[in-house]
């Protein structure tokens, strides 16, 4: 076991202490256990979806979320394996035990939280936002009021942002078929969600596209660990790990590093968690 484990193993044994009696002793910590004998954490991330997951030209993993399951695996003192997992299979993948730890683009919804244990506080979030051409110079939504704006048949995005700004949506079976009518100009602009917006136009293919706007309607993002560990050990390390990443501006920092569009979460939620007394004297 690693020298740098003293320090997580201390503050994990202060976690646990302050766990109820009863949640204790429904509480057998078998993947925090698990990862501790082999030494090394196995964390689920995207490898498909630029910035936040994806492979490099030597194939390995790398982005935002993949630095995040380093910090991870860094402050547990362990090694790390970056699984690659897809939309489709991610909750299945950490039900079936092939990963310990699930950091991977994903929406916290309801119906999700039956399934898997997904730790608050939420590290991120996604909304409605549009890609345009960059000579457009597109400032604020109403500049959207009656003009034909692309996007794909049956999103929600479609109805708000035409109610709302008066935008004439012209909807396409797929988000290809949108994105190449924006490109042919049979439209301003691509309304969808805005990490898949972000993901696009750091794949190189739009040098000429933006993301403009603020982001409307967010909706959080949730990182999970199995069901069972939610409220236990590893649960409860990992929610002290997304508050100090929220807290210390980590996650701002990652968002330079992979060129991401700041978002007004990530500022608002260190606000919300910064020390009161600081740079206050004493």
């Amino acid at each position: 076991m690693k020298t740098a484990l003293k320090t997580g193993i201390a503050a994990i044994a202060i976690l646990a202490t302050a766990a109820s009696a009863a949640m204790a002793e429904k509480c057998t910590n078998e993947t925090w256990k698990k990862v501790m004998e082999r030494g090394t954490l196995v964390v689920g991330v995207k490898a498909d979806y630029k910035p936040w997951g994806f492979r490099d030209p030597s194939g390995e993993i790398i982005g935002m979320e993949a630095d995040m399951a380093k910090d991870v695996a860094d402050t547990m003192g362990v090694d790390l394996e970056l699984v690659p997992v897809e939309s489709s299979n991610r909750m299945q993948f950490l039900e079936q035990g092939k990963i310990d730890l699930m950091i991977a683009t994903m929406s916290d919804r309801p119906d999700r939280r039956k399934i898997v244990g997904i730790v608050l506080p939420n590290y991120y979030t996604s909304g409605t936002n549009i890609m345009a051409p960059k000579a457009l110079n597109i400032e604020s939504w109403e500049d959207l009021r009656g003009k034909p704006v692309c996007g794909k048949q049956g999103a929600f995005y479609n109805k708000i942002v035409a109610e709302r700004y008066g935008a004439e949506i012209v909807a396409f079976q797929g988000n290809s078929e949108a994105k190449q009518a924006l490109r042919d100009k049979k439209c301003i602009a691509w309304v969808y969600d805005d990490s898949s917006i972000m993901s696009d136009l750091s794949s190189g293919e739009y040098p000429d596209y933006e993301m403009p706007l603020q982001s409307e309607d967010e909706n959080p993002w949730g990182l999970a660990v199995p069901m069972a560990e939610k409220d236990c050990v590893f649960g409860r390390f990992m929610s002290g790990m997304e508050y100090n990443w929220l807290a210390s501006g980590r996650l701002i920092e990652l968002e330079k590093k992979w060129g991401i569009q700041p978002t007004r979460f990530l500022k608002e939620q260190k606000e919300r968690f910064k020390d009161w007394l600081a740079g206050k004297d004493g």
